[in-house]
Parts: structure tokens; sequence; C-alpha cells
């Protein structure tokens, strides 16, 4: 019997409706649907007395899924979705994001809308489109302490956010820099369109095999941020005496002692995502963050005399 799986929201009671209504129309159409929440791929905050909590990369799978599911339907919002591509992108599950939230970046369709989907994708005229995630992880004297996937970025600061820190940052081969900032985000072109881009970073279209450093807040003129090919390995330390926070798409973090080494590079496996028509990135800025719209205060031309 095919197999499809269903990752739902479920501190949100339409996503839990919705799951197990298409839980029963699944299977009474011979599939085998297993279910989970997205709760699974969020790691949680690790606290000062006990900093790192290691989970690997590929143990957040969720019980009964496997590479043999066709696809998965997600149902939440963008939260949901990144925990869900923590989840299934190491067994290359392609990934149906169905929008139960409010912006929904990250979602294919709306709720009302998932009858004419699913029809679609079982008659499987869709594409799959592969985003590019990072590996994050975190070194102490050498020794793997903790890892997590990231599809929008990494973002290492002090608590509170507000006070300056001190980073040296080696891209690749090159030599290391010195930064003096409130933070740092990596960012995947995902990304670009979260933190990244609320930080002053440019918005990179997602077929784009770049990484960007954004530096928040720099104390410094020379400070910008940098866009380079993701194949490169990005390796920061801190030169600060306090510990700093490191957090992975916003819902999962550890803290980062002096002489710690935090590094990201372009993960072995990418998020794959349904598409029901040719993706069009630049529609999708327009709708949801009103890029190129009219501005509406633009003045009327006036004839001069």
């Amino acid at each position: 019997m095919p197999k499809v799986g269903i990752i739902y929201n479920d501190v949100k009671p339409v996503a839990c409706q919705a799951a197990l209504e298409w839980d029963e129309k699944l299977t009474r159409r011979g599939y085998t649907v297993s279910l989970a929440t997205g709760m699974g791929g969020i790691l949680g905050y690790s606290q000062p007395e006990r900093p790192v909590c290691h989970t690997p990369l590929d143990s957040l799978v969720p019980p009964n899924f496997d590479a043999d599911m066709s696809f998965a339907v997600v149902l939440g919002g963008d939260g949901t979705v990144l925990s869900a591509c923590r989840q299934l992108a190491p067994i290359g599950v392609p990934l149906l994001t169905v929008n139960t939230g409010h912006m929904g970046f990250l979602t294919e369709a709306y709720l009302n809308q998932l009858p004419q989907a699913m029809d679609q994708v079982l008659a499987g005229d869709y594409e799959v489109e592969e985003r590019g995630m990072l590996a994050v992880r975190l070194f102490h004297e050498s020794s793997l302490v903790w890892e997590a996937l990231c599809l929008n970025e990494m973002v290492l600061h002090r608590e509170p956010l507000t006070s300056m820190c001190h980073f040296e940052v080696a891209i690749g081969c090159h030599s290391p820099v010195d930064i003096a900032a409130d933070g740092i985000i990596v960012s995947t072109p995902t990304g670009s369109t979260a933190y990244s881009l609320s930080a002053g970073g440019p918005v990179i279209a997602p077929g784009v095999s770049v990484t960007q450093l954004i530096p928040i807040c720099p104390h410094s003129l020379a400070s910008r941020g940098l866009v380079f090919p993701d194949r490169e390995q990005v390796i920061i330390r801190s030169a600060n005496p306090d510990p700093l926070v490191l957090i992975v798409d916003g819902n999962a973090g550890c803290y980062v002692m002096t002489k710690d080494e935090v590094s990201t590079c372009r993960a072995p496996y990418p998020a794959r995502f349904i598409r029901l028509k040719p993706p069009e990135f630049f529609t999708v800025l327009r709708e949801k963050l009103g890029w190129g719209l009219p501005h509406i205060a633009k003045p009327t031309s006036v004839e001069l005399p």
C-alpha cells in the first residue's frame, strides 16, 4: 500500500481537525497514513546549567515515517514547515505545505484549497522544488556537542541582544576577519526573506547556491553583509568572556561558551517542497511582503508653466 505522512501543529485546533479528517480520507483511498506533530522537530532551548543538549541531525524522523512515503502533508504555519523540514529532510520526503496560520510565506496552499491540492498531488500533477539547508554544529574543544538542520538562518548573539559582541569569522580558506556587532546571522536564500531581511540583508532567489552573512547592528562602517558560495564552510568563534546564544530557525538553541566554535555548511540533504504550479518567487514576494507594489504616495506628474 502507498504511504503518506501528515505533520500538523497540535496547538491549533483547525490543524488537528484537518489532520484527522485527511487521515480518514486517505485511508479510505487505500493509503497507509502516519501522523506526527511538528513539535518533534523543535529541539528546544538549553538552559545555563545545561548549555547543550545534543540531538543528531537524522534522529528527528518521526516513528513510522520513512523514505518510501510518497509525500507528507504539513498543516500549520511557517514554524510548522520549518520543523517538518528538520524532521523529514533526512529521508527526502516531499512536503505539501498547507497554511493554517497567518503569514504562510513557506506554504503552498491554504486550508480551503486542500481538497483540490490533494487531488492534484494524488494524480501526480506537481513539481518538486529543492531548497538548500544548512548544517549548524557547535564544537567544544574539537568535540561535537550540538547540531541542527537549518532552512532559514542561524543567529549568534549575547543575552541581552543589545550588548555588543566581538566575533572572529572565517569563510572557507580565506583569512579570518573580526566583526563587532550585536550578533551575526548566517542565512540561506530561503532565509533571506526572514530575519536577514529585517537586519538589512538582500533578498536572494531560492535557486541561487549561496549563503549570506549579515552582522546585526555592526559597530563599524566596514562590517557589511556578505554573500558567498554555499560550498564554503563558515567558522565563527566568540571573543567574548560571557556565553553567547545560538538560535536556529527561531525554535532551537544552545549556549556558546568562550573558545567554542560554531560551524555552518550546506547540509547533505535539501528540503523538498511540492509545487502545484511552477514556482514564481516574485509573486510570493509581492503577495506576502508587498515587494514591487505601487507606492500609494507616489506624486502625480505636474505640468510646469
